[in-house]
């Protein structure tokens, strides 16, 4: 694709564009199933290459909690991307926000460490998902192998009991090398809505949550940011609920078919084969950056 393909007003609305959310596995990188081992996508360095030269400023978010944001900055650090040390955020980075704001202090935690690290230095308490222990909240995350019947029934029971329930993220599937590995968050709250009759609110991407919380972090409105990733379910929706741009691209779950088929008023303002192009049509749509 280049320039002369896309609709001059997409390419208008890209020139205001002052910063970016890009989403991390299967838009930037894939990795294995625990998401080690992360490998550069097509276009991912030519597309840092652009954003620094162009004076853009970004920030990864990904739906994974299975690290804490600082952890997955260093492991795109680790191969070659210009990822500062504050460059990523999680589900965990929102769900702060959703927790300090309702006032919640004691959250059982149905993940590991990439949750309950961040919490704890915010000074809130990370409960294990033990029986009889009260909280103000559940949250759930990545919880695989740790996973346990009795994780489930204490969940179920904090609950019952009043806590409020939150999930990292709804998604069906994460994109890695491997193929597709199903979403423990959404597996995990089927279970516990089954039994409780209570539904998830969504921390991470696609909810407004997760895009406010990025654009407080980028220091401007979600108007003035677009929003990339591969997946129809999460970032080409999460862009629209704020007024976003938003960007998809066919390198994880998302191919050529799966963003013309949404329906109108979420189908992406740009659909490209990879993150490469869009650093192409940054860099050949002069004025993009908005002084």
């Amino acid at each position: 694709m280049t320039v002369l393909d896309v609709d001059p007003a997409v390419l208008e609305r890209l020139r205001r564009v002052r910063g970016f959310v890009l989403d991390m596995d299967g838009t930037l990188v894939l990795g294995d199933r625990n998401n080690r081992g992360l490998r550069p996508l097509p276009g991912a360095e030519p597309l840092f290459a652009a954003l620094t030269e162009l004076g853009l400023p970004f920030r990864v978010f990904t739906n994974g909690t299975t690290r804490t944001p600082q952890q997955y900055a260093r492991a795109l650090q680790a191969i070659g991307f210009p990822v500062p040390d504050d460059g990523v955020l999680t589900p965990t980075s929102s769900a702060l926000d959703v927790f300090q704001r309702h006032g919640h202090h004691g959250v059982m935690v149905l993940g590991g460490t990439g949750i309950t690290e961040p919490l704890e230095a915010a000074g809130l308490k990370a409960l294990p998902p033990q029986r009889g222990t009260q909280a103000d909240a559940v949250f759930v995350g990545w919880f695989r192998q740790e996973l346990t019947f009795d994780a489930l029934e204490a969940a179920c029971d904090a609950v019952f009991a009043g806590a409020s329930f939150y999930s990292a993220s709804q998604s069906l599937f994460f994109p890695t090398a491997e193929g597709r590995q199903l979403g423990t968050s959404r597996a995990i709250s089927a279970v516990v809505r089954d039994i409780t009759g209570r539904e998830a609110t969504i921390v991470g991407k696609p909810s407004r949550h997760a895009l406010r919380t990025a654009a407080h972090h980028l220091g401007m409105p979600a108007a003035d940011i677009a929003v990339v990733g591969d997946d129809p379910e999460l970032e080409v929706p999460m862009a629209h609920t704020d007024g976003a741009l938003a960007v998809a691209v066919h390198t994880g779950i998302g191919h050529a078919r799966s963003f013309v088929e949404l329906p109108e008023e979420v189908r992406p303002h740009l659909d490209l084969p990879d993150v490469g192009v869009l650093a192409e049509l940054l860099r050949r749509n002069t004025g993009t950056v908005r002084r």
